[in-house]
């Protein structure tokens, strides 16, 4: 298995149902990060191209909201079916060029065909009400299409997060302009590839890849564009917050995290152990609810730390398209000098490094990494690494565990290991996050909201929550 062998180099845009080679138009390189060398040119979106890609949306949006729910449903089953059959040809672009492992990055084409699935049926039961009036006289709520959507969705999860958006929004009558991450072009074409051929009209999804600020000022600079749904950090999310603040677009935000998990001392320590050393270097810590703020109670924390050493030691690191690989590279270049100015910043302060801690072999690898004794005025403790990283400190008490869990403006994910029920409660309740896994790390379903709070953003993806985001409320009063 080769990367000229597996590899799409035809990466092309998808404008108003046409393919756009890249003549003519600027190109960026595509990088393998396992071997840190090109595999491909990616055609660039120029302004005449998004223009033409807005005139599609408006000219396809009342077309597709005027579908049926069962007619929208059937393509989107069928793209659903396609992306099944496609499914290892896709996961091998998403590892060549994002570098997780194979069975992952499986995992998560998969869960996009199931996605559009779950969406195509929850479709279905977009509902208003009928509130009681007089004889002769009604009140309706009707829950309608917001409108043609700009949907922005980043490198780590790109076939997941892209159809997160794209799903709820072809179930509510939307069209969608996807603007997919320039690192990962291969995985994302081909998954709109599997939307086209199930018949999915070209004015009503379509995909462009370019200059993220450029882009997002054009679209949200637009009067078609109706709903901004955006995936990345809290930085770029308060940017684009403020250019949709403009034309008042309804707006969904999954921002960044800084995941903290609280392991009290009646947890069963070692399986604990097995699932967070697991959790935490998945997709090399690029996630953005990765556990990594590791609060461990007085009496079992030397045991913990110890524990976790043993095991970060035995992550095997590799290309993701070896068999054995448990952690691949880092996707770009830029994490690993970020990730060693931490790790500096930390052991300065005191923190002791028990496990990895610096770059490794070609490409962009680098060690899963553990550090024990972190200080709350580490840059890592207050900032997300979003790599390979856990920070590991004691705590005594459950209240201290609380506060030290909600002491940073984040709120997406969190977590915590007990086996005391009255705790689990309590916890569960205390936390301020967005989402919370009580002994477990499965907090993502489609059935389920997923989002944050505080400066990890609004709104919510998956579930019903998820779909109504790409819906209005209209009140209807007749006399």
């Amino acid at each position: 298995m080769t990367d000229t062998a597996t590899y799409d180099a035809d990466l092309q845009l998808f404008i108003n149902g046409a393919w756009r080679s890249g003549e003519g138009r600027e190109a960026r390189p595509v990088y393998n990060p396992a071997t840190a060398a090109t595999i491909a040119e990616l055609p660039v979106a120029t302004a005449a191209d998004l223009d033409e890609a807005l005139a599609a949306a408006a000219r396809g949006w009342p077309v597709w909201r005027a579908k049926t729910p069962d007619e929208r449903a059937a393509l989107m089953r069928k793209a659903a079916g396609l992306i099944r059959e496609r499914a290892d040809h896709i996961a091998t672009l998403l590892t060549l060029e994002q570098g997780k492992p194979i069975a992952e990055a499986r995992g998560e084409v998969l869960s996009a065909s199931s996605l559009l699935e779950y969406f195509a049926e929850q479709g279905k039961r977009i509902e208003g009400r009928v509130v009681q009036r007089p004889a002769g006289q009604r009140a309706m709520v009707l829950k309608q299409p917001v409108g043609p959507v700009a949907a922005f969705s980043p490198w780590n999860f790109p076939v997941n997060l892209m159809i997160k958006k794209v799903a709820p929004a072809l179930a509510a009558g939307c069209v969608v302009i996807a603007k997919a991450p320039e690192e990962t072009p291969g995985c994302t074409s081909a998954i709109m590839r599997c939307l086209a051929d199930a018949g999915i009209p070209g004015d009503v999804v379509q995909l462009v890849y370019g200059n993220p600020d450029m882009i997002s000022r054009h679209l949200l600079g637009s009067e078609v564009i109706r709903k901004v749904s955006f995936t990345g950090s809290t930085a770029v999310g308060k940017h684009l917050m403020k250019l949709a603040a403009d034309r008042v677009q309804r707006i969904t935000m999954e921002l960044g995290g800084h995941a903290p998990v609280l392991v009290f001392d009646d947890c069963d320590l070692e399986t604990t152990l097995d699932r967070v050393v697991t959790q935490k270097f998945r997709n090399a810590g690029q996630v953005c609810v990765s556990p990594t703020r590791f609060y461990v109670q007085d009496g079992i924390y030397d045991a913990f730390v110890k524990g976790f050493a043993e095991r970060t030691a035995r992550v095997k690191i590799g290309s993701g398209l070896d068999a054995g690989t448990q952690m691949g590279p880092l996707a770009n270049a830029r994490r690993a000098p970020a990730l060693e100015a931490m790790i500096a910043d930390a052991t300065a302060k005191g923190a002791r490094v028990i496990a990895g801690g610096a770059a490794t072999g070609e490409g962009y690898f680098f060690q899963p990494t553990a550090l024990a004794d972190v200080p709350l005025d580490a840059d890592a403790m207050n900032n997300e690494p979003f790599g390979p990283m856990a920070l590991i400190r004691p705590f005594a008490t459950e209240e201290d565990a609380l506060e030290q869990a909600n002491r940073l403006p984040y709120g997406l994910a969190a977590f915590a290991f007990t086996e005391n029920g009255r705790r689990i409660n309590r916890v569960a309740d205390g936390i301020e996050s967005g989402m919370v896994g009580i002994n477990s790390f499965v907090i993502s379903a489609n059935d389920m909201p997923f989002g944050g709070i505080k400066e990890s953003g609004f709104g919510s993806e998956s579930g019903p929550e998820g779909l109504d985001g790409y819906l209005v409320a209209k009140a209807v009063h007749i006399y």
